[in-house]
């Protein structure tokens, strides 16, 4: 059997460089057909003389370029491709046989929504494919006989939980809630007085996951379990009220599926993105990931508390913007990716990002987006929005 062609979508990042750190395992499983990045030339010239891509691209024009000629000055076969153009004919190419959405942010949806409508294997990594566009999303995939699975480690849990059965209703598997569990970050005990203050390198010092700083942001603010929440919704067809959140600082176990007969199955494991890339690659048979299995012993304590919303109030807003539905969700993520770019800049503080989040959505007009059009529409005016907001604060534009 020839190995599985992999096209992976931001394979710069932390997804993506685990995701070929588990093809490097299992060579004849698995080919890496397409790497993507942003800017980070280096970088992807280097995956490309060690997994020989049939392409690679850049979405900036002026990186596409200068990767280019590297690749020629090295004589390597790799075609290199540009932007929104390139990404779509590596999502959707007829030899691709799985996607690895891991583009940070609303960059990744036209991508990602390309590679299902070309019916592929997606693994997705994207949470925003799924809170900007939930419904569009899920239609196209089941339209496009595309099949879908959670990357995620708190979503790949879940679908663990329920032996990958997503074609009926919860209360036909006989689910009452899901729990998804949260580290609470760096700042789970800091007293909320000195949140003000906090700086970018505190906020990213993450104490379990090697993330980037845009995620690392949303895990210390807990609006990325606040996505997360909007995504299992969508994922699993749950309303936001079947969906629950625990702190649960070890990150050891990622989710908890409670039935209606008092049962609850956990999924545990060492906090490794590996391991949720390779059940999900593998699926529905078992590869290693190269991470090692869990003791329990040697861990000896497992703990859980409930989130404190007036310390995480990105939490409680997601869940309103999720119960609100149309454009809120569309407006949440906007607005929270300029404040955090903001944040990360020095040009807001820690403690506006939710401010901004509830303004923003305080302000918006609620309406159903029938389209992709429509979407990315609602979306460029909540950025502007927000960074006419930031500009107003900090007297300093994007």
């Amino acid at each position: 059997m020839s190995p599985q062609a992999v096209t992976i979508l931001g394979s710069t990042g932390s997804i993506g460089k685990s995701t070929l750190d588990v093809i490097k395992q299992h060579p004849q499983r698995f080919s890496v057909f397409a790497i993507t990045a942003n800017t980070q030339v280096e970088l992807l010239l280097e995956q490309i003389t060690l997994f020989s891509p049939r392409y690679a691209v850049m979405a900036s024009t002026r990186c596409a370029e200068q990767l280019d000629k590297n690749v020629r000055e090295l004589g390597l076969e790799t075609q290199v491709l540009a932007g929104a153009d390139g990404l779509a004919t590596v999502s959707s190419h007829d030899a691709v046989d799985v996607v690895m959405a891991a583009i940070v942010g609303a960059a990744g949806l036209l991508p990602t929504l390309a590679a299902a409508k070309a019916g592929k294997k997606i693994l997705l990594a994207n949470k925003e494919a799924l809170v900007m566009a939930g419904q569009l999303f899920m239609d196209t995939v089941r339209d496009h006989d595309a099949e879908l699975l959670p990357i995620d480690s708190e979503h790949n849990a879940v679908f663990q939980c329920i032996h990958g059965s997503r074609s009926d209703s919860l209360s036909d598997l006989g689910i009452n809630k899901i729990t998804l569990t949260a580290s609470g970050g760096p700042f789970r005990q800091t007293p909320i007085a000195q949140l003000r203050d906090v700086t970018p390198e505190m906020a990213c010092a993450h104490p379990n996951w090697s993330m980037g700083r845009k995620i690392s942001v949303d895990s210390a603010s807990m609006l990325n379990k606040g996505l997360e929440l909007i995504e299992a919704c969508w994922l699993f067809s749950a309303s936001p009220e079947q969906v629950d959140t625990v702190i649960h600082p070890q990150s050891i176990v990622h989710a908890l599926v409670s039935y209606i007969d008092g049962s609850v199955l956990a999924h545990l494991g060492n906090p490794d993105m590996r391991v949720p890339i390779a059940a999900a690659m593998s699926w529905p048979k078992r590869i290693t990931s190269g991470v090692k299995s869990l003791d329990l012993v040697e861990l000896a304590q497992l703990d859980f508390s409930k989130p404190d919303l007036e310390r995480f109030p990105c939490l409680q807003l997601s869940m309103d913007a999720m119960t609100a539905g149309g454009v809120a969700t569309v407006v949440l993520n906007a607005a929270n990716e300029v404040a955090v770019e903001a944040f990360l800049q020095k040009k807001i503080r820690f403690t506006d990002i939710p401010i901004l989040l509830e303004e923003l959505l305080g302000k918006s007009v609620n309406k159903n987006l029938a389209s992709i059009g429509a979407v990315l529409e609602q979306d460029q005016l909540a950025r502007a929005a927000a960074q006419q907001w930031v500009f107003d604060r900090s007297g300093a534009g994007l």
